[in-house]
């Protein structure tokens, strides 16, 4: 790992200490302001629905401004939320400082294609992962620190703690090289992009199976919470498992092949929704939220994916769009689980199953079985 990656990892392991420390309360304060479950859940849809328009437009500026500028852009923005996160003191406040927040998703494209380019003699697959494992140790380490907090001194204090963390972040990412920006050899940047049937099955691929891999996750903690009785700091504690499972998946996983890695993933998280569903105590719990940090990993196996079936000149285009495929399940799903919640709170479960089955499918029958390229040099 070069010296670019590196300061980019510690950069990420500090976010995801302080990310972690409340996004997986964050339901519950949603609850505390007076939001109910279908309102928690059509809130998580407003930040997915901010999550997902910056990707395209954040991935064709990186492809033509630079990647690190646009990644700059993202860790201020998310670390003038996270302080507007701890001094709203309403619901509707804390709401616009969230979806703000969430507009910080833009990042992906930019930084997948940054370490795309940077990861020298690594495949895409186990660069991307590792990185993200960085972010995840990290996060190993917010919730749990998250959950005594918000019992000692209530959940605000922890976004005030968080946006501490993101300060130091921030530096650290400003200490980037700026890449050489990848120009096209006919001059026609995008235009095969859009004519490319290979990407457009693996956008297919992607939808199907985010939606169905996060179906059941959004409103969990409120069903551990209210339904299976656990405490903040349990739930807090479940979080950090939930990180390791990310980190510990992502660096063994991640080293697979992309078509394989991504149906071991979708196959862990069917292990993860049946023991959330099922479960009769934190160990059960525990071990389901290990298992769903294939969730992630697979995510991560996507772009893998898309990269070896795209022009380095495109990449940042390809991956915004991924993401923004991937971003209408991320507001699709927390709705469709507030509604179903609503109906029955163990009901995201066994939509959830179903769904990941013809997500299996749908990647055994479209997903490329063609090793990606290896080298960090190459250009189509």
């Amino acid at each position: 790992m070069n010296r670019d990656l590196r300061l980019l990892s510690a950069s990420l392991f500090l976010w995801g200490i302080g990310e972690g420390m409340f996004l997986y309360l964050q339901p519950i304060y949603l609850t505390e302001l007076g939001a109910n479950a279908l309102q928690v859940g059509g809130i998580l849809g407003l930040a997915g629905v901010a999550m997902t328009i910056a990707h395209i437009p954040a991935g064709a500026i990186a492809d033509h401004a630079g990647r690190k500028a646009v990644m700059s852009a993202s860790w201020v923005t998310g670390l003038v939320a996270a302080w507007m996160m701890f001094l709203a003191r309403s619901l509707p406040a804390f709401v616009l400082a969230l979806v703000f927040y969430s507009l910080t998703a833009f990042v992906m494209s930019p930084m997948s294609s940054y370490v795309t380019a940077a990861r020298g003699q690594w495949s895409v697959g186990r660069a991307l992962t590792a990185v993200s494992a960085s972010f995840n140790a990290g996060a190993v380490i917010g919730p749990v620190v998250g959950g005594f907090m918000a019992a000692a001194t209530g959940l605000r204090s922890v976004y005030g703690a968080a946006a501490g963390l993101f300060v130091i972040s921030t530096l650290l990412i400003f200490l980037l090289k700026h890449q050489p920006i990848d120009l096209p050899g006919d001059g026609h940047r995008y235009r095969a992009l859009f004519r490319n049937h290979a990407f457009g099955r693996l956008l297919l691929v992607t939808f199907v199976s985010v939606t169905a891999m996060y179906l059941s996750w959004p409103l969990t903690p409120v069903f551990l919470q209210d339904v299976r009785g656990l405490t903040i700091p349990q739930v807090g504690a479940l979080g950090s498992v939930n990180a390791l499972g990310i980190v510990l998946l992502s660096l063994t996983i991640g080293r697979s092949h992309p078509r394989l890695g991504l149906l071991l993933s979708q196959a862990l998280v069917v292990f993860s929704v049946v023991l959330l569903w099922q479960g009769t105590g934190w160990g059960w719990f525990a071990a389901g939220y290990f298992l769903a940090g294939g969730f992630r990993t697979a995510r991560n196996l996507l772009s893998a994916m898309i990269e070896g079936v795209i022009p380095r000149a495109q990449l940042g285009l390809a991956y915004g769009v991924a993401e923004t495929v991937a971003g209408l399940s991320l507001i699709l799903a927390p709705i469709g689980a507030g509604l179903l919640y609503e109906f029955q709170p163990t009901s995201p479960y066994p939509a959830s199953l179903i769904l990941i089955v013809a997500a299996i499918v749908i990647t055994l029958a479209l997903a490329p079985a063609a090793r990606p390229r290896i080298t960090g040099t190459d250009s189509a």
